[in-house]
C-alpha cells in the first residue's frame, strides 16, 4: 500500500511482493525522476535478515548523491528511510560495497538515473561482480545492454577487477551519456535462432577444465535448439583481473534474426558437476526459445521501468512474469502515471503493453541552457 503523508511524501510498503532489495531500488530510481520525496518501510521484510545490507546502504548512498538529495535514518539494518532527491547532476559518483554486495545491482539502480543526467556521468562501483542472487556484471553488459540499447540509451562498461563471494573487492567504472528522451519498442516477433555466445570462466585455484565442461553442458542442450554455431570462449581469469578468491561460472547468449538477445547464466556450485552448471545456463535461453519470446526473464524485469519512461506506446514479447516483474509493475504504476497491460498468450508467452510517460529530460535542456 501507499499513501501521501502530511509531509507530501509518498508512503511505501516494502514488504509487498517481491519484499527485497528490488522495491527499494526502484522506489529510489522513480523518487529522483519524478522528484518524489519517498518513505520506504518494512524494507527487505520478505528477507531471513530484514532491512539494508552492506549493498542497498551503498545504493541509497549513490542514488542520493547522483540526484543531490537528503537522506534519512538510512543505516545497515535500516527497515525505514527517508529520500527527499534533489536535481539529478553530473560528474563521477562513487558506489562502494565493503563486502561481496552485487556492483551489479548497484548499476542497475543507478542507470535510469544516469541517463535523465544533466552530463555525462562517470559509476566508480566496487563490490561483488559475478555474485548469487544477482545478475553476473557480463549478463548486463553482453544481454541487458543491447535490449537499453533499443531505447536508445546505452553505457561504456571497464571491468578493472573482478571480485567474488565472500570477499568482493570488484572494481568497475561505468561511463554513461544522457538522452533527452528514450524512445518506445516493439520486440514482438523473434524470429529465429542467428547464433549462440556465451564465456564460460574460471579464477584462483580452479582448474580450467571446469570452465570447459561448463561450456559442454551448455553446448549440448543449444545445439539441440539449432544448427547455428554455439560459441563459448573459455578461459581462466589472470591474477591481475582476479587476485581474491575462487570462482567459475557461465555466461550465454543468443541473437535471433530479428535482433533480440535472449541470455541465461549460472555460476559453478561446489555440490554441483560443472558440466550441469553449463546446461542450467542453457536451459534459460530455452526456454525463452520455446516461449516464443523476445526478451529472457532475467532481462524482463530490467525493461518495466524504461518501457515507463519512454514516449510512447512500447511492448514486449516475453516468458510469463517473474515476481520481479510483478513488483517492478506495481512500484512503476504506483509512482508514475504509466500503466501496464499484460497479455497471457498460450500459456508459455506473454504480451507486456505499456503507455510509457516520455519523460524529457529538463536536466540537460537547464545545464545546456546556463552555458
Amino acid at each position: 500500500m501507499s499513501t501521501h503523508s502530511a509531509n507530501n511524501f509518498l508512503d511505501i510498503d516494502g514488504s509487498v511482493l517481491e519484499g527485497g532489495g528490488q522495491i527499494l531500488r526502484m522506489a529510489l530510481c522513480f523518487s529522483a525522476l519524478t522528484r518524489t520525496p519517498v518513505r520506504i518501510r518494512n524494507i527487505r521484510q520478505g528477507r531471513k535478515k530484514p532491512g539494508l545490507a552492506a549493498q542497498h546502504l551503498a545504493g541509497v548512498e549513490l542514488l542520493r548523491d547522483i540526484c543531490q538529495g537528503r537522506v534519512h535514518k538510512a543505516a545497515l539494518g535500516s527497515t525505514e528511510i527517508e529520500f527527499y532527491p534533489g536535481h539529478i547532476g553530473h560528474g563521477r559518483f562513487v558506489g562502494h560495497v565493503q563486502t561481496a554486495g552485487s556492483v551489479a545491482l548497484l548499476l542497475q539502480a543507478a542507470l535510469p538515473i544516469a541517463i535523465f543526467s544533466s552530463g555525462p556521468i562517470t559509476l566508480d562501483l566496487r563490490g561483488g561482480t559475478n555474485a548469487d542472487m544477482a545478475p553476473q556484471v557480463d549478463f548486463l553488459t553482453e544481454i541487458f545492454r543491447p535490449n537499453m540499447e533499443r531505447f536508445g540509451a546505452s553505457f561504456d562498461f571497464d571491468l578493472v577487477r573482478r571480485g567474488y563471494f565472500p570477499k568482493g573487492g570488484g572494481h568497475c567504472v561505468v561511463e554513461v551519456k544522457p538522452v533527452q528522451a528514450l524512445r518506445p519498442i516493439n520486440l514482438t516477433e523473434c524470429g529465429t535462432i542467428n547464433r549462440f555466445f556465451g564465456w564460460s570462466f574460471v579464477a584462483g585455484v580452479l582448474p580450467v577444465k571446469i570452465a570447459h565442461e561448463m561450456a559442454s553442458g551448455a553446448k549440448s542442450i543449444l545445439s539441440k535448439l539449432s544448427s547455428s554455431r554455439v560459441e563459448v570462449e573459455v578461459y581462466k581469469e589472470s591474477m591481475e583481473m582476479a587476485p581474491e578468491g575462487n570462482c567459475s561460472g557461465i555466461i550465454l547468449g543468443c541473437e535471433t534474426t530479428t535482433g533480440a538477445v535472449l541470455g541465461g547464466s549460472a555460476l559453478g556450485e561446489a555440490r554441483k558437476k560443472s558440466s550441469q552448471s553449463g546446461e542450467e545456463a542453457a536451459q534459460e535461453i530455452r526456454s525463452a526459445i520455446e516461449a516464443g519470446a523476445c526478451v529472457d526473464r532475467h532481462v524482463q524485469d530490467m525493461m518495466i521501468i524504461l518501457m515507463a519512461l519512454a514516449d510512447g506506446r512500447s511492448r514486449i514479447r516475453t516468458e510469463p512474469l517473474t515476481m520481479h516483474t510483478k513488483t517492478a509493475i506495481y512500484v512503476t504504476e504506483l509512482m508514475t502515471k504509466a500503466k501496464f497491460n499484460v497479455l497471457e498468450e498460450n500459456g508459455r508467452s506473454v504480451l507486456i503493453e505499456c503507455n510509457g510517460i516520455g519523460l524529457r529530460n529538463v536536466n540537460l535542456l537547464n545545464h545546456a541552457a546556463s552555458y
